[in-house]
C-alpha cells in the first residue's frame, strides 16, 4: 500500500511538472483549452466533496457556479468593483445562496436535495432572462476587467488555482470533517447515534463546495470576459461536471480534476468530427462509468494490483 501511494505521488508530481513547463512549448490554443479545463476541474472536485463524501447528490452544480459568475460580473460591470473585490463578492454570493438552499433541503430525506438544486438552476436561468437589464439576459453580461490578455499568464493563474484548490479540498476530505461526512453518507442514523450533528456537517460541506464552485465561476468570468447562461449556468455544463467527477473517481477529489481535463481535452481533439464528437465523448464516459465504477483512478489502481 505504501509503495502504491508513493507511485501515485510520483506520478502526480510528474504530471504537474509537465503542466508547469507546457507553456514554454505549447501554443495559445492548447493553453486556452487547458485553462478552461482547470476551472472545470475545480467544479468537479468541489462536487465530489459533497457527493463522494457526504453522499448528497447535487444535480445543480451550475447554480453555485452561476451565482459566483454572475455575482462577480455584476459587481464588476454594474457596481464598479475592482476585479479582486468582485471575485470575493461573487464567491460570497455563491456561499450565501448555496447555504440558504441547503439548510431547508438537507432537513428532508430522500432525493429532495437533488431535485431542489435542479429546480434552483432552472429558477436562476429564468431570473437571468427576466432581469436582463442587470444580468445581460440571453446575450450575456460583458465585464470590463479581465485577468490577463496573455494566454500564458491566464494558464498559470488557472493551474495554480486548481492545484491549491485540490490540495485544500483533499485536506478537508481527509480531515475529521471528511470522516464524519463519509460516515453520515453511508449511514446517517448510525452517525447521528454517535453524537455527530449530521445536518450541520453536511451544510458545512455544502458551504465549502459552494465556496470553491463560486470562486472558480467568478474567475472563469474574468478569463472569458463575459458571463452567459451557456457558459456557466446551462444544465449541460452541470451534467459535464457530474460526469467528470464520477468518471475520474468518486471520493478521490483528484479524480474530479482528471475527469474534467479528460472530457475537455477529448472534446477538443474530436472537434473535427463535428456533432459526432459529443457522441464519441459521451460513449467514452459511459464506458468508463459502466465498466469501471471506481473511475479512471480505480481503473489504474486495479491494473497495478493485477
Amino acid at each position: 500500500m505504501q509503495a502504491f501511494r508513493t507511485q501515485n505521488i510520483l506520478l502526480l508530481a510528474a504530471v504537474l511538472a509537465i503542466l508547469v513547463i507546457l507553456p514554454f512549448g505549447a501554443g495559445s490554443y492548447v493553453l486556452g483549452v487547458l485553462t478552461t479545463a482547470f476551472y472545470f476541474a475545480v467544479f468537479a472536485m468541489s462536487w465530489d466533496l459533497l457527493f463522494g463524501y457526504a453522499g448528497e447528490v447535487n444535480f445543480g452544480p451550475t447554480f453555485l457556479i452561476g451565482l459566483g459568475a454572475y455575482g462577480a460580473g455584476i459587481g464588476n460591470a454594474l457596481l464598479g468593483m475592482p476585479l479582486p473585490v468582485a471575485v470575493l463578492f461573487g464567491t460570497a454570493s455563491a456561499v450565501i445562496g448555496g447555504v440558504a438552499l441547503a439548510i431547508p433541503a438537507l432537513k428532508l430525506s430522500g432525493p429532495y436535495l437533488g431535485l431542489i438544486t435542479l429546480v434552483a438552476v432552472l429558477l436562476l436561468q429564468q431570473a437571468i432572462v427576466i432581469f436582463a437589464g442587470v444580468s445581460g439576459g440571453e446575450i450575456g453580461l460583458s465585464v470590463p476587467s479581465v485577468l490577463s490578455i496573455s494566454s500564458k499568464i491566464n494558464y498559470a493563474y488557472a493551474l495554480v488555482f486548481m492545484v491549491v484548490s485540490g490540495a485544500i479540498l483533499l485536506t478537508i476530505a481527509r480531515s475529521s470533517l471528511g470522516m464524519i461526512l463519509q460516515a453520515a453518507g453511508q449511514d446517517r442514523v448510525a452517525a447521528a447515534s454517535l453524537g455527530f450533528d449530521v445536518t450541520r456537517h453536511k451544510i458545512l460541506a455544502f458551504a465549502v463546495s459552494a465556496f470553491f464552485s463560486g470562486l472558480a465561476g467568478a474567475l472563469l468570468v474574468f478569463y472569458l470576459g463575459t458571463a452567459s447562461v451557456n457558459a456557466v449556468v446551462d444544465l449541460a455544463i452541470g451534467i459535464r461536471v457530474i460526469i467528470a467527477a464520477v468518471m475520474g473517481g468518486r471520493r478521490t477529489i483528484i479524480g474530479g480534476a482528471i475527469g474534467a481535463i479528460f472530457l475537455i481535452v477529448a472534446a477538443e481533439i474530436l472537434r473535427p468530427l463535428g456533432q459526432l464528437s459529443s457522441f464519441v465523448v459521451a460513449v467514452l464516459a459511459l464506458g468508463v462509468i459502466m465498466f469501471f465504477p471506481d473511475g479512471l483512478l480505480g481503473m489504474i489502481a486495479a491494473r497495478r494490483r493485477s
